[in-house]
């Protein structure tokens, strides 16, 4: 069996990647048997170029946060704050960050919770819940897919790295998206506030208690 370097993972003799980070096997053997010695705790030199290439913009902030997760071989839940999915539309932060499945979520679960509740607040405890794992589930997702691509055969490693910039990275029109929604939604208050000003000057006044007097 030959023993994953990076994550101490099982593989089979003739495999050349490791199937659970994708680590290149062979590199790593050297002609020599793999030490039982655990893995450091912390990325390579080669891993950490291709997590900034897959993150993007803010890369370092995000693999600050990433730190507190654990090891890369264990990783575990820990409580941080994201606050651009807290203080921005949450859906439109998951876009932005290329994960559409959890955008249809939070496109979606907001709008069914205040339906079935009739809670228009319901929609600030989706915003909390994004706030709070946000980073773990970004990491989840820069993690699962940094590692499908090193499981390619790449003779190029340029090409690796290009690779890693187009399937990471975010999407700078989704920020205009949500320029236009915050624009839309404060537009919609004034509206309202002005239309209940007006309402308020039309409410007739109480008529005053007729005086009695004595014949």
């Amino acid at each position: 069996m030959k023993f994953c370097a990076q994550c101490r993972q099982q593989n089979l003799d003739d495999a050349n990647f490791c199937h659970q980070c994708g680590e290149d096997l062979n590199a790593e053997q050297g002609g020599s048997s793999v030490s039982s010695t655990p893995a450091p705790t912390t990325w390579s030199g080669t891993d950490h170029d291709r997590w900034r290439d897959f993150i993007g913009p803010n890369a370092d902030r995000y693999l600050e946060q990433f730190k507190k997760f654990g090891s890369p071989q264990s990783p575990r839940f820990a409580l941080t704050w994201n606050w651009p999915a807290f203080l921005f539309i949450s859906f439109l932060w998951f876009l932005y960050r290329k994960m559409y499945l959890y955008a249809a979520v939070y496109a979606i679960g907001p709008m069914v919770s205040t339906y079935l509740t009739g809670d228009m607040t319901s929609g600030m405890v989706w915003s909390v819940v994004a706030g709070a794992t946000a980073n773990y589930v970004y990491y989840w997702h820069c993690r699962e897919h940094i590692a499908a691509i090193k499981q390619q055969a790449w003779a190029d490693h340029s090409k690796q790295h290009l690779a890693m910039k187009e399937a990471g990275g975010v999407q700078p029109y989704v920020v205009w998206v949500g320029v236009v929604f915050y624009a839309l939604f404060f537009l919609t208050m004034f509206k309202m506030i002005q239309e209940g000003g007006l309402d308020a000057d039309k409410v007739p006044p109480k008529a005053k208690p007729a005086i009695m007097t004595s014949a």
